[in-house]
């Protein structure tokens, strides 16, 4: 397989250094981690909120939790939820479902990313499908995405998503 050609456009139109990674078939972070043999601090999460009848993309390490309450503060909404995968498939036409990359300026929404995604040098991502992950700067990422910085990840009793 390959990188999703709107991310790949994108990238190459920016002169972005990047590698494509093949590993075998992988469905949540934590397995592409471990399928790309890449540490689960540095794989993003990328998960889809409705905030106020808006889409907004969330992205997080592959070991975090995302806690709504959270997401709600940061972008200063009253009511924010988790889209199911059947919700928003056809926002990512060029993606497999549930393989979206964390570049929601490509899909017309802001990104959240929690503070934890800054302490590597580098991040790494699924391409748009279940086998090709994408590693590159998370400065080129930060540079391009111009994604908020909150924090927006919590504990088990807290509101919170996990997988």
């Amino acid at each position: 397989m390959a990188i999703c050609k709107r991310l790949k456009a994108f990238l190459d139109e920016n002169g972005i250094k990047y590698v494509a990674i093949d590993h075998s078939p992988a469905y949540s972070a934590q397995e592409v981690a471990r399928s790309a043999h890449i540490g689960s601090r540095m794989v993003v999460k990328t998960v889809v909120v409705n905030a106020d009848e808006k889409p907004a993309m969330v992205a997080v390490a592959a070991n975090q939790k995302v806690n709504l309450r959270k997401v709600q503060d940061a972008l200063g909404v009253r009511h924010a939820r988790l889209v199911k995968e059947s919700e928003f498939s056809h926002l990512f036409g060029d993606c497999d479902p549930g393989a979206m990359p964390p570049f929601g300026n490509l899909y017309d929404m802001p990104v959240i990313v929690d503070p934890v995604l800054y302490l590597d040098p580098e991040i790494a991502f699924n391409g748009g499908d279940h086998v090709t992950v994408v590693k590159m700067a998370f400065e080129d990422f930060e540079r391009l995405v111009h994604p908020l910085q909150a924090e927006i990840t919590g504990d088990v009793e807290e509101d919170h998503y996990w997988r």
